[in-house]
């Protein structure tokens, strides 16, 4: 009895230093840098929403800088903002520019036609489709008679197993289809014989895309299944943390509800940072630039009239609507003003991100240090967690958030002037580019691994963000055949766990789409191209997976570096026992063994 006593005592004493104790803030000049330059990011949004015109957030701009669907003006009754070349959008250049380089125009309806601009000129619908063209648009003999018209529009109203099971039943789902479509006729054309087409379903109606997609399926299944075998040892260890974390989750269910928190901060920010953008570059006149349909044209980018003929000069360029400026000194430093709108954005959201994981690590480690689980678990672990984080952690999380966000920022910059100069490059310049683009890609993944496990160290000793980097670094140092052994196995098992939940998804709204489901085929919409809704709901479910799933993770890192933690200090004699559970301290030595042995051999 003596030494259940003078154990429980020891526990306690352990549980008040690491998470009872008064801790002292952290980092204080980083803390208070951060709420000065939150301070001066809301002065920022005033200036912006002041000279910004919200006629111009509100309607959306065609390329000749005239509002859509605006009373008093030719487009009143056109509040649709069509895009020739929606693909153009994604580029890094619009997150400084706030403008797709393609032509738009403003239009009643979006279309739901699609033809080869030849067929629609030789036959009875050129009145239709005249008002998806340029003003004093006619069919020249330049034309291509190959060229598609690609329609995109946007409305200005506005776990091993189981991932073998999926691709087992996507091979069969697959084999039916190709067994049906055999011996069908015009179902056993060649895709190649068929070309390009916008509309996908046509190739869902051959064979040979069914057989595609099966022998695609079966190359996946073979490799899962060789990856399961040779890894089983390193993935019974991963499932072993992974049921621990399980268990860890069980006892603190809130933190399976902290993601929506993030969620909520998180789209605070996006909606700040996109609200002062738009009303930074709607601030001034309409000011229009030369855009190419190249990289060869002197003349890029540079202002130009809305009537004049650009393509004397560079053939196919267009003089469009490019955003709004002026001559003020506030307008001359513009840009410098979407930097630091950007620049503070990415702090803000490093930092919420930064919060989360500090949170769930010390509601984690609570648990772990817990000498009899739950009893020893402290109450609400992770609104003490929270409070901890930012009463006396402030300042470090800013620390860690600041020097992501500037990698952020410098990546973004150099994808910037990248496509800027694009075309005067050399092949020495380009080298150098993709040099530094990669350079910085491989440190901001490395700044993040720091910073992921400087957070846990913070959340259990109450540290500088220097000192915790430092910390926990030397301890996965000294444990780097454990790392090896459970890091990417673990996030391999996770992204397999996310990929089995949105591909059941998927599936079912594939169904759902194309009224495969008798049950429900007069309740859905009749869709002209049901694969923009699909892609949507699989991404807008691998996304939530992903939230969730990262309290998994994160639960998993903590449990880990509690694990090598404990060990170092603990011997697992009466005096110092570990506080790991038997069967995970059982099974985690079983797999550094062999993995020492493989070493060895």
């Amino acid at each position: 009895m003596s030494h259940v006593c003078f154990l429980r005592i020891l526990f306690f004493f352990v549980v008040f230093l690491l998470f009872f104790s008064p801790r002292s803030c952290t980092d204080v000049v980083c803390c208070v840098i951060f709420i000065i330059v939150i301070l001066g990011y809301i002065a920022l949004g005033t200036v912006a929403w002041i000279h910004g015109d919200p006629r111009k957030v509100v309607y959306p701009t065609d390329s000749h800088g005239q509002f859509c669907g605006h009373q008093n003006t030719p487009n009143a009754h056109k509040a649709i903002l069509f895009y020739f070349n929606m693909l153009k959008c994604a580029n890094p250049a619009v997150l400084i520019n706030l403008q797709c380089p393609t032509t738009q125009l403003c239009v009643s309806k979006c279309p739901d036609r699609f033809s080869t601009l030849l067929d629609a000129w030789n036959t009875k619908n050129w009145d239709y489709y005249r008002q998806f063209c340029k003003p004093g648009f006619e069919i020249g003999s330049k034309v291509r008679p190959a060229a598609d018209l690609v329609f995109s529009c946007l409305v200005a109203s506005f776990s091993g197993s189981y991932s073998l099971s999926l691709c087992l039943s996507g091979i069969w789902h697959c084999y039916w289809e190709y067994d049906t479509l055999t011996g069908k006729p015009g179902a056993d054309v060649a895709i190649s014989d068929i070309g390009l087409h916008t509309d996908f379903s046509i190739y869902l109606q051959l064979s040979q895309t069914w057989l595609i997609f099966m022998i695609s399926l079966s190359v996946i299944e073979v490799i899962l299944f060789i990856m399961v075998i040779f890894l089983r040892m390193r993935l019974r260890i991963a499932i072993a943390l992974l049921e621990e974390g399980s268990k860890a989750i069980s006892h603190i269910m809130t933190t399976l509800f902290y993601p929506i928190i993030t969620f909520f901060l998180l789209a605070i920010c996006i909606a700040y940072w996109a609200v002062t953008a738009v009303f930074l570059a709607s601030s001034g006149n309409a000011v229009y630039k030369v855009t190419p349909t190249d990289d060869a044209c002197m003349y890029a980018n540079l202002t130009c009239r809305p009537k004049t003929n650009i393509t004397k000069v560079c053939p196919g360029a267009q003089c469009l609507f490019a955003f709004y400026g002026g001559e003020s000194v506030y307008h001359r430093y513009i840009l410098v003003l979407h930097l630091c709108n950007l620049f503070a954005f990415l702090w803000l959201v490093n930092f919420t991100i930064a919060l989360g994981q500090c949170t769930l690590a010390g509601a984690f480690a609570s648990y772990y240090w817990a000498l009899k689980k739950p009893d020893d678990i402290p109450a609400c672990p992770l609104y003490s967690s929270f409070s901890r984080a930012i009463r006396y952690h402030t300042g470090s999380l800013a620390f860690g958030s600041l020097i992501l966000a500037v990698v952020q920022l410098a990546r973004i910059v150099l994808e910037y002037l990248d496509h800027k100069l694009r075309g005067s490059q050399n092949a020495c310049a380009r080298f150098l580019f993709c040099c530094l683009r990669c350079c910085f890609y491989c440190l901001e993944r490395f700044i993040k691994f720091i910073n992921r496990n400087a957070y846990i160290m913070i959340a259990i000793y109450g540290k500088s963000f220097c000192t915790s980097s430092r910390d926990s670094f030397c301890l996965l140092m000294r444990n780097i055949i454990r790392v090896a052994v459970l890091d990417k196995v673990t996030d391999f098992l996770l992204f397999l766990g996310k990929l089995l939940i949105s591909g059941s998804v998927g599936v079912l709204a594939f169904f759902f789409f194309t009224r495969k489901i008798p049950v429900i085929q007069e309740e859905v919409p009749s869709l002209n191209y049901f694969w923009v809704p699909l892609l949507t709901v699989i991404f807008g479910s691998y996304m939530i997976a992903h939230g969730f799933f990262n309290v998994y993770a994160m639960c998993v890192d903590t449990l880990f570096l509690c694990f090598c933690e404990d060990l170092e200090r603990n011997d697992g004699s009466s005096s110092r026992p570990y506080y790991m559970s038997p069967g995970l301290h059982k099974i985690l030595r079983r797999g550094e063994e062999g993995a020492t042995l493989g070493t060895a051999s």
